[in-house]
């Protein structure tokens, strides 16, 4: 399944927002000032290619239509925060509305309509009150996301986590590759409490959750963003963290793999389902999108016979399908002809990033 979701409108933008440009991303400390926009400026330029959000052909197929009736295309990852600070994926069935991506944002607002919604344990990242006054997808994938002034009212801890979960939220749309914000309709050089540089917009390449323990000099390593997992009573949910590995474009796939093995830090409160003396057998395999994985047979773990944890299955798939081009990933292990995750289904064939993370209720 595909990585991202599909955007079907875009929501009607505040006719009292300009558009202004920022200046680079990390490159200056300076503080935004907040202006009142113009009373009688459009913020919409072009209001017949704002007809479709997210529109990256120029035709809906039928097919499409049809789909964003079922209850599968209702679901949408939001980006909530756990009890342990970390931002996480979750998915929820939202009413079937046009402007999912603006829709998505509202989902994240504290006293908004995901209220009702929280996962035991979760809450919501943007700050009470605050509205979302527009999206707007641009031709090079940039998506514009506009918020009242009530947007800035947010305590210093939380600004890299909202950061993250509005890029997170907005990027599982097809279609968007990076995200800018606005506030109350004017570009922002910084973030409004703690002065994070946001003028180039961000993307899923700037990570989420980082981890750093233990590097010593960043330049020789580059980010990496694997699924651990996390444990709220019963219930067991992935959390993506954004770590740096020591590796080129050759082994980068080894060295994410051999991250999910070793596991968290004992601090993290995370956990890792792989048995620690699982390992490669053999280089990793890319062709046409698909990655092949051969591993020893500890890949296997407690479980009996040729099955594979589906944590493990998940975790691997989750991680490598984050790099670019890797559309499915592939499990082998060496000596084994037939393996099957848990519930005995054989692993035939690759295995497709799944559509929706953490879909289950608290």
């Amino acid at each position: 399944m595909s990585k991202k979701a599909n955007l079907v409108m875009v929501s009607a933008v505040v006719a009292t927002s300009v558009l202004l440009s920022g200046c680079g991303l990390f490159g200056g400390d300076k503080t935004a000032t907040e202006i009142d926009p113009p009373k009688d400026v459009t913020y919409v330029e072009n209001e017949k290619a704002l007809e479709t959000e997210g529109k990256v052909t120029k035709d809906n197929t039928e097919k499409d239509k049809k789909a964003k009736e079922t209850t599968a295309d209702r679901k949408r990852e939001v980006y909530l925060i756990d009890k342990n600070g970390y931002v996480v994926p979750q998915t929820l069935e939202l009413p079937n509305e046009k402007g999912v991506a603006k829709q998505s944002l509202e989902y994240l607002i504290d006293g908004g309509p995901v209220s009702n919604l929280l996962p035991d344990g979760f809450r919501a990242v943007l700050p009470a009150d605050t509205r979302v006054l527009g999206t707007k997808l641009e031709s090079d994938g940039t998506m514009i996301a506009d918020f009242s002034p009530e947007f800035a009212t947010y305590k210093k801890e939380d600004e890299l986590r909202i950061l993250q979960a509005i890029t997170w939220t907005l990027t599982q749309f097809d279609g968007v590759e990076k995200v800018k914000i606005r506030i109350n309709g004017y570009d922002k050089d910084t973030m409004p409490v703690n002065n994070t540089p946001i003028s180039k917009g961000l993307s899923r390449a700037d990570g989420i959750n980082f981890d750093n323990t233990g590097v010593v000099n960043i330049t020789q390593t580059k980010a990496a963003t694997v699924y651990y997992l996390a444990q709220n009573g019963k219930h067991t949910y992935y959390v993506p963290v954004t770590k740096r590995i020591k590796a080129d474009e050759k082994d980068k796939f080894t060295a994410i793999v051999n991250e999910l093995v070793e596991g968290p830090s004992s601090s993290s409160g995370l956990v890792t389902d792989f048995n620690p003396d699982a390992q490669l057998v053999a280089a990793p395999k890319y062709a046409d999108g698909e990655l092949t994985l051969t591993f020893n047979e500890n890949i296997f773990g407690s479980i009996e016979g040729n099955k594979v944890s589906q944590h493990v299955l998940d975790s691997l798939v989750l991680s490598l399908t984050e790099q670019k081009g890797v559309e499915s990933v592939a499990i082998k292990v060496d000596g084994k002809k037939t393996l099957t995750d848990e519930k005995g289904k054989k692993l035939t064939k690759p295995v497709s990033r799944p559509k929706n993370v953490n879909t289950g209720s608290f």
